[in-house]
Parts: C-alpha cells; structure tokens; sequence
C-alpha cells in the first residue's frame, strides 16, 4: 500500500515536459491547473464565507463548494463544461498539491498546542482515544455484517464481505485531526486544558488508524504479516523517541539563534530550513507507512513550546494555507462525491444508519471515557463533540476501500456525507455544550461570536 501510493503522488511529476501524441504541452497543463485554482479557490472563499454567517467553519463550506461544483450538481447539469474545468487528468496534481498543504496544516496545529496540560491529563487522553477508537469500530463492524448482502446485490461489482466489514470499522473510527485542528484553531482553544487533551487523544487515534489501515489492507489483500504491523508501531515510537530528543534539541537552539539574528523574525534561509526538517520529518513517516502528515504534526508538538516562533511561523504561513492549500483539498472531496448513487429511499436509510453508528460510537464513547476520566459532564460532551469531527483519514480510508473494491460508490457517498455532517455538527454543539467550562471565555474571544456581547476585532484564526 505504501509503494502504490508513493508511484500516484510521483507518476503525474514525469510527462508534464513531454509532447508525444495524447499529452499536454507543459503550457497548456499550466493553463488548465491555473484555471481550476481561480474556480476552486473563487468557489470556496465563497461558500467558507457564507457557511461563516451560519457559524459554521470554513472547512464546512469548502467541502460543500465541491460537492456543488461536483458530479451531483454542476457536473450533472454541464457534464461538458465540468469536464473540461476539472479535467480528471489533473487529479495526481491537485492531489499532490492538497497533500503538501495538509503537511503544512499539521505543522502548525502541532506548534498551535499546549502539551504541558498532559502531565496531568496524559492517561484521560489516552483512554479517550482508545474508546473512541473501540466503540466506533464495533458499530461499524456491526453496521456492515448487516447491510452487506444488500449493498453487494446493488453494486455494479462484488463487494468482499470481510474487506468491506473491515473498513467500515476503521471507517466509522477515525477523528480528523487537520479538520479538528483547524475547527479548533477558528474556536481560540488551542492553549485550552480540554484543546491539549482532545487533540493529543485524535492524534493517537490518527496515529492508530493510519496502522489499522496498513494492516487491514494487508489482510484484503491475502498479505497479512503480523510481524509488518508490529514493526509499524514500533518504528513509530522510535520515530516520536528520536524527534523528542535527537531532533528536539538543536531545532529549538536554530530557532532561538535565527529569532535573535533576525530580530524576532524568521529569514528566507531560516524558514527555509524549518521547511526542509519538517519535509523530512514528513518523508520519515511516509516511509514508515503512517502518511507523512504524522511527521510534520510530531515535528510541530515538539516545539509547540517556543511561542516566539510559533507567532511568527503563523504569520508567515497561515493566510496563503488557509486561502490556496487547504480549498483544494476540501473542494475536491467534494469533487469525488456524487449524491446521485444514493438512487433508493433504502440506501438513505442505510446513510442514516451509518451517520447514527458514527455519531454514536465517537460522541458517546468519548463523553463516557471523558467522564470516567473525571471530566464534568458539559466538559466530557465538548470533547466528544470535538472528536466526532471527520475528514481527511476518513476520506483517506474510503479511498483506499474503493480503490482495493471493498467500497461501493453508494457507500462512498454515504461516508462522505458522514464527514460532512460530523463536522456541520461540531460548532453547533460545542457552543452549546462550552457555556460554564474553561472554552466559553477563549470562544468569545474568537471570531465566532457568540451572542453580541463578543468581542468584533479579533483577528485569531
């Protein structure tokens, strides 16, 4: 799995130069990826905006811009048009481009958190995330063994039944963490106690998933090696041992010098370097097979402590991230997503049903951890409200579902929908659940205005 995805984000690299028989000029690539960008970053600074005055965030409207823009809506009604705006020849591209904007996002949301909030809250993170990881992996599981006979009798191919039960699970399990982080960012409750402990718990989850999914594609494949997961885990502990105290270390001293040689700011050739570590922290975990997102977020948790840098990382890259990197990932998954093959009152029932068991089993099973854990009630639904956020690993699972034929279009939709909606609910429940915990001041404080006694000038995320 970890070879067929380095040769789709290298392949699309090779012909740009070339001009035989059935390939694009380089000039002529140019100028259909420059005229995607304007109708993509157009669209969604557009819906961001609008599904802002619904305090919604702005991750919400960008994947509803795609699926507007998509096969279920402008893509239905000017087939031709869409086809040549969004040309699938420039899928590998713009998936290239989401996937460096994503290692970007996760740096930032590394440096965006207070970790010193776990010396005493570690083991609540932790159970947190494992619940959140069981409970929603039996629902799905469950979800699966029962619908699966239905499902393969609709699809257009034969649908492996333990593939498809498989992926349900780590389907139904997974918490976003640059959909999270972001949600996050836009709420002002980065430092928060409840911020350090709901992130640290989604990045184990992230972290597990990414091993969950190496593995289950394994076993659909008839490749399963015991040894390939351990291996895995194992890797990824020696990766987080070796940032924390071999990379640690000298990046803090090159950032204080650059900082103090600059002026409190961060030269070309010193952001540069930031960059290249970072990359290569992203290289270390695609190589271990957990997706190079996990190595930049890693990176930015280590020294999420140097907050002199970390103001000044944000403003130099935060604004260009959240306007060209992040729309195009967003935006296309709504490109992906065609609502016309949810065709039968049946298959909408079944989304419901899939929306109930993710819902239930990530909400509930991280409220009822939150709580075993000795959090309040209204503190343990703010966390579960935070950790039912999808996105990019759910999106991630079903891909490689559907690629490996374990998921049918219609559940494809019907997943991608779930992210969707998770997310629409995060806000709403979150302002409702912060009032009387630690989040409510830091909410006011944010853009969202929560009632009209907040404030109207703050600029933070």
């Amino acid at each position: 799995m970890v070879q067929a995805r380095r040769e789709k984000v290298f392949a699309p690299m090779l012909p740009i130069a070339a001009t035989t028989s059935g390939q694009l000029h380089a000039e002529d690539l140019l100028l259909k990826v420059l005229i995607e960008l304007i109708v993509i970053i157009v669209a969604a600074r557009l819906f961001a905006i609008v599904f802002r005055w619904f305090r919604q965030p702005a991750v919400v409207g960008e994947i509803a811009a795609g699926l507007i823009l998509g096969p279920s809506c402008f893509g239905y009604f000017f087939p031709a048009t869409s086809a040549w705006i969004f040309d699938p020849a420039l899928a590998d591209i713009f998936g290239v481009l989401s996937q460096v904007g994503l290692i970007l996002l996760l740096f930032l949301v590394g440096l965006e958190f207070d970790f010193r909030h776990l010396r005493s809250n570690g083991r609540a993170a932790l159970t947190i995330a494992l619940v959140g990881i069981a409970l929603p992996l039996m629902l799905g599981m469950g979800w699966a063994l029962i619908t699966h006979s239905f499902l393969e009798s609709n699809a257009s191919l034969p649908v492996p039944r333990l593939g498809f039960v498989l992926f349900m699970g780590v389907a139904m399990s997974v918490t976003a963490i640059p959909v999270l982080g972001r949600v996050m960012m836009e709420l002002n409750i980065t430092r928060t106690r409840l911020g350090a402990v709901t992130i640290s718990a989604a990045a184990v989850d992230d972290a597990c998933g990414w091993i969950l999914l190496a593995t289950i594609s394994s076993i659909v494949r008839a490749e399963f090696d015991l040894w390939v997961s351990v291996r895995m885990i194992l890797e990824t502990v020696g990766f987080a041992a070796i940032m924390f105290w071999g990379v640690r270390p000298p990046m803090k001293a090159f950032i204080r010098t650059a900082l103090r040689h600059d002026n409190g700011d961060l030269s070309p050739t010193s952001l540069a370097v930031v960059l290249v570590v970072m990359f290569l922290a992203a290289i270390a975990t695609s190589t271990i097979g957990i997706f190079a997102i996990f190595g930049a977020f890693v990176l930015g948790t280590v020294l999420s402590d140097e907050i002199e840098f970390r103001e000044v990382f944000a403003r130099h890259m935060r604004d260009f991230l959240t306007v060209f990197f992040l729309p195009i990932f967003f935006t296309y998954t709504g490109l992906r997503t065609n609502l016309g093959s949810l065709n039968a009152p049946l298959l909408w029932l079944l989304f419901a049903g899939v929306l109930a068991c993710a819902v239930a089993g990530k909400l509930g099973g991280c409220w009822i951890a939150a709580r075993a854990g000795g959090f309040p009630s209204r503190d343990a639904a703010c966390i579960g409200a935070l950790m039912n956020t999808r996105g990019l690993m759910g999106l991630v699972v079903i891909n490689v579902g559907r690629d490996l034929g374990v998921i049918p279009d219609s559940v494809y939709c019907m997943l991608t929908l779930t992210a969707l909606v998770t997310t629409v609910m995060t806000m709403p429940l979150v302002l409702h659940f912060m009032r009387g915990t630690e989040l409510e001041p830091f909410i006011r404080e944010s853009r969202f205005q929560v009632g009209h006694d907040a404030p109207k000038n703050n600029t933070r995320g």
